[in-house]
């Protein structure tokens, strides 16, 4: 069974060799004339670049498109190395970071088979990282609902790192009894899917942005869907792709762009760099850790406007004998550490340590 070290510092990134222990960190901004996310970045957290960082923790407040703030607008700006500081809201943090904790795996016994069983598994950073501060974002996340939701025969969470493995046949054959954290595709649309037709899927953990990188001496405009079309897109093999196709978009479907998918991520940017694809679709974190491991800020662009916003889910098999069951605990869970605070702390800690790396 994993058992996660919790309770890490909130705000740890904001140490600094004159930042007093009574200093807060973060908190909300309120949207004045004039203003858009990157100046509010570049004001706050003195680098443009960060835009994505408050929208991201405000896309419920946003939306999909990062020009739609207005004035008045409440803005929750996350603490990341040290800054903003004397917003209203802003918590007290420790002078000292607190040190990523890993989590520990104690040999499991057969006595595990009466519990509630999590499947999920590693190089899946920041979400689930068996190397990673508490095991990732969403490996935390899951840890306190379930705990939260307290069920009579518990529960445990195991590392397959053979994600091939995970949907078919362990939680197909019900060897294991939920699974996260994984997409859910445009079920409305493509109710046959594979896993619209055999898989229920929890409330949305956690939504991220999915994000095209392009080459600065080659820039694109991405501001309606139709600057796409005719377009060359790489994303990895093995990678969703039902962004591309949902809403009536059809982009791959109907062949109105080419989509190129190598088997690495490397790829994807050694082909932008070449000029064989206009963009790399990629989710925000994958693409942003892979151009700081490259090099490449330098030499790749964000375009602002989001491709699409992606939940991600905890999904049980459709021939569980108890499924609805098991689906109701992990909501259930899910909504008692949203409505504690918890839920937005495990957020905060990871959001600041994530975008202080990058």
């Amino acid at each position: 069974m994993k058992k996660l070290l919790l309770g890490a510092v909130l705000g740890i990134f904001a140490a600094s060799a004159n930042f007093a222990s009574a200093q807060t960190c973060g908190g909300t901004y309120t949207v004045k004339g004039g203003d858009s996310l990157s100046a509010i970045a570049d004001r706050h957290y003195k680098k443009a670049n960060l835009w994505t960082a408050i929208h991201q923790a405000n896309l419920s407040t946003i939306g999909k498109e990062p020009h739609s703030i207005r004035v008045g607008m409440k803005l929750s700006l996350t603490c990341i190395d040290g800054l903003p500081t004397g917003l209203e809201g802003g918590r007290i943090v420790s002078a000292t970071p607190a040190a990523a904790n890993v989590v520990q795996v104690t040999p499991g016994t057969a006595a595990v088979r009466k519990r509630i069983n999590l499947l999920t598994g590693s190089d899946y950073a920041p979400f689930t990282d068996r190397e990673g501060h508490n095991g990732g974002l969403l490996t935390e996340v899951v840890q306190n609902a379930m705990q939260k939701a307290d069920p009579a025969e518990g529960f445990s969470i195991h590392w397959v790192n053979d994600w091939s493995a995970h949907l078919e046949p362990l939680l197909s054959n019900a060897l294991l009894d939920l699974g996260f954290p994984w997409f859910q595709p445009d079920c409305a649309s493509t109710p046959d899917a594979y896993r619209c037709a055999n898989f229920y899927f929890s409330d949305p953990m956690f939504e991220m942005l999915a994000l095209l990188f392009t080459a600065k001496d080659r820039p694109m405009a991405f501001n309606t869907d139709n600057d796409i079309l005719g377009k060359t897109l790489c994303r990895p093999a093995g990678y969703y792709t039902h962004d591309m196709d949902k809403d009536g978009r059809n982009w791959v479907r109907d062949g109105k762009i080419k989509l190129i998918q190598p088997a690495q991520i490397n790829k994807c940017f050694e082909m932008l760099l070449d000029g064989e694809v206009d963009a790399v679709a990629l989710n925000e974190f994958t693409g942003r850790a892979k151009i700081k491991e490259l090099n490449l800020a330098a030499k790749v662009d964000v375009i602002p406007r989001p491709l699409s916003i992606e939940g991600l889910h905890v999904v049980v098999h459709k021939s569980h004998p108890q499924a609805q069951d098991m689906l109701e605990t992990i909501n259930a869970g899910l909504r008692g550490i949203k409505d504690d605070g918890k839920y937005q702390a495990i957020i905060e800690d990871h959001m600041a340590r994530i975008w202080a790396d990058f």
